[in-house]
């Protein structure tokens, strides 16, 4: 089974001085999946998780919504053209009367890592297929400064990075605060489905109370992927991209961008954050 880190010689150049070494990277490999046995979707992944890393990707195309949906994952035994095993092809089974959408071309108005069309139909999209209404969901209120608080500890979180320097990561919070779980992969959105994979498979979903928290951007496909789970809150360290902001606003998601320090933009969803009383807006 692929490692999650692999070694590397590299040409070291430090003001002037040049040195041979190896280097710790983050390893990176496919992940075909399949769904009661046809060929569905493939990403490029970091091994590990690979299980709840395709129950969640089922989970934002609308195909998993709780642990019995799911009758079980394997990997599939003679991938390969010699009948080995690469551990880069999982087969998920879902349970007997599970209703499959349509997975014609028009899927791609409401998949996480391949949006192929975008605008209104995916907003929309997004919007009538999820099981858990955000705006139905019971009140969830954070605070400034239990925001602030989160990347810090996301960052103390990540392992792997801190030996890579060269993974993207995402955290689960309760709305109190206390961190849940965290997950890096190459791939942002691979890192949340881990975490929603994860949630589905403990019979955790909806995560109706919790706080989703990103490394990078906040995409149209994070976006998409927290509102599939039912998570009222998504947080990022960089920039949301403006459909992620658009769908934020569509579905009722609070959305942070810029988590830096004390600073913060709050472009979607606002009545969630609760601001101090003496608070001024300008």
């Amino acid at each position: 089974m692929g490692r999650v880190t692999e070694r590397r010689k590299v040409l070291r150049i430090r003001d002037g001085a040049v040195s041979t070494r190896p280097d710790t990277l983050v390893a990176e490999e496919p992940l075909e999946i399949r769904l009661n046995g046809k060929p569905l979707a493939i990403t490029m992944r970091t091994p590990g998780d690979d299980f709840a890393l395709a129950a969640g990707f089922l989970v934002s195309e609308g195909v998993l919504g709780t642990a019995s949906d799911l009758q079980n994952i394997v990997y599939c035994a003679g991938a390969t053209a010699d009948g080995s095993n690469t551990y880069n092809v999982v087969d998920v089974k879902t349970a007997p009367g599970v209703v499959l959408p349509d997975f014609s071309l028009e899927r791609n108005v409401y998949t996480s890592s391949s949006c192929g069309l975008c605008g209104k139909a995916s907003l929309d999209a997004v919007r009538t297929t999820t099981r858990w209404p955000i705006a139905d969901t019971p009140p969830v209120r954070v605070t400034p400064e239990l925001l602030a608080g989160l990347p810090d500890r996301l960052r103390a979180a990540q392992r792997v990075f801190d030996r890579t320097g060269g993974l993207h990561a995402a955290a689960l919070f309760r709305e109190d605060g206390e961190l849940l779980d965290v997950r890096e992969d190459v791939g942002r959105h691979n890192a949340v489905d881990k975490l929603v994979g994860r949630a589905l498979q403990h019979g955790d979903l909806p995560l109706s109370r919790t706080i989703l928290l990103v490394s990078g951007r906040a995409s149209f496909e994070l976006a998409q992927k927290a509102v599939m789970a039912g998570i009222p809150v998504l947080a990022a360290v960089s920039a949301p991209s403006s459909l992620a902001v658009d769908l934020a606003a569509e579905t009722g998601l609070t959305l942070v961008g810029f988590l830096r320090g004390s600073s913060m933009n709050v472009y979607a969803g606002e009545d969630r954050v609760a601001l101090p009383t003496t608070a001024t807006q300008s």
